[in-house]
């Protein structure tokens, strides 16, 4: 098949592990046959730099032709002041606006190989699949902003039609795989929450009735992670609570780099990315984990291109080298040998070209 595929590296460690994920995307287009057309793009604070603007025309036009875009990461202390009129978070806000993104899907699965790796004891990790779908833009980082010198309110705002397509993205995820949601809000206090509970009620009453839906508010969803995390399905909630949620479920697999994400759009064109951030600590060393974006490659092969045994066999590669004892520093616990960002690039290479 042929498609188009943005590729914004970004900021910090962005250039590093995209670099790995563009090779499995090329290794999978050579030997699938696929005619793959990898075009670049500035994000951040790197199109700062270079025009002045977090999100450049040229890359919002390339976003908007692009079958899917996978991004690296943005932002840095470089471009930190917060009264700067221009920063690389706005342009990951304009990139999701403009492509339409509005389901965020985060898989959480730990790796057995990893069980050492995490925080949580391994008996308790056993058997994690989790989905969390984030609705990814509405609510508070996009509602509207004020600031004096003494006061400041970011307003928080949800419509019936946001939260009922989200929902039924969790719902047409839970039918496919166990059958069960939570839905996670804060009812007790915020409108927008008690709003977002009603109307999962409604909806899952009348278009999902074989799948078993759940309320929870944010605080006992946050222990819940750790307390019980096997028992979650998919976990659907709105855009901040999402936010801090999937990172917070990030350690039950050992490392944030290890975590992919998908966002999608009502035509399934996606903006693919790591959860991990720009890690401007570890940047430029080689030593940053490329797994969360080449897992990342999986998911833009499943959800936007249908290429479903391309993806399986990406995970399948991550996976097999996971097994054979190869780590990152990030997950070094367990593992046989620690090596680079590129040396994990090229293992899983090795592997898929087997």
């Amino acid at each position: 098949m042929a498609a188009l595929i943005g590729i914004l590296p970004g900021d910090g460690i962005g250039p590093e592990v995209t670099a790995q994920a563009r090779r499995v995307l090329e290794a999978v287009g050579s030997a699938g046959g696929h005619a793959f057309e990898l075009r670049e793009g500035l994000i951040g604070g790197a199109a700062i730099d270079a025009t002045g603007k977090a999100f450049p025309e040229a890359t919002r036009q390339l976003a908007l032709q692009a079958d899917a875009v996978l991004l690296g990461a943005v932002g840095g202390p470089k471009w930190s002041d917060p009264a700067a009129r221009e920063r690389p978070e706005q342009g990951l806000l304009d990139l999701r606006a403009a492509m339409g993104v509005y389901a965020n899907l985060r898989p959480v699965r730990p790796h057995p190989a990893l069980a050492d790796a995490s925080p949580l004891k391994a008996e308790r990790i056993a058997g994690v699949d989790i989905l969390v779908i984030r609705e990814l833009t509405g609510g508070i980082y996009f509602g509207r902003k004020q600031r004096d010198a003494d006061s400041a309110s970011d307003l928080c705002s949800y419509t019936r039609p946001e939260i009922e397509r989200v929902l039924r993205v969790a719902g047409q995820m839970a039918v496919r795989r166990r059958g069960r949601v939570a839905s996670v809000d804060k009812a007790n206090v915020l409108e927008t929450s008690r709003l977002w509970r009603s109307v999962a009620s409604e909806l899952f009453a009348r278009e999902f009735p074989t799948v078993q839906l759940e309320h929870l508010l944010v605080d006992a969803a946050a222990m819940h992670l750790l307390s019980r995390p096997a028992d979650f399905d998919v976990i659907v909630t709105e855009n901040m609570f999402g936010d801090i949620l999937t990172d917070e479920a990030s350690m039950l697999t050992g490392s944030i780099g290890m975590l992919p994400s998908a966002s999608l759009n009502a035509e399934s064109r996606g903006l693919y990315e790591p959860i991990h951030g720009s890690a401007p600590d570890i940047a430029g060393q080689g030593i940053a984990n490329p797994c969360g974006t080449i897992l990342s490659v999986a998911m833009l092969l499943r959800h936007s291109l249908g290429l479903e045994t391309e993806a399986a066999r990406v995970e399948q590669a991550v996976s097999a080298v996971l097994d054979a004892g190869l780590r990152t520093r990030d997950i070094a616990a367990g593992g046989s040998q620690t090596i680079g960002t590129a040396q994990m690039g090229e293992a899983v290479l090795a592997r898929l070209r087997a």
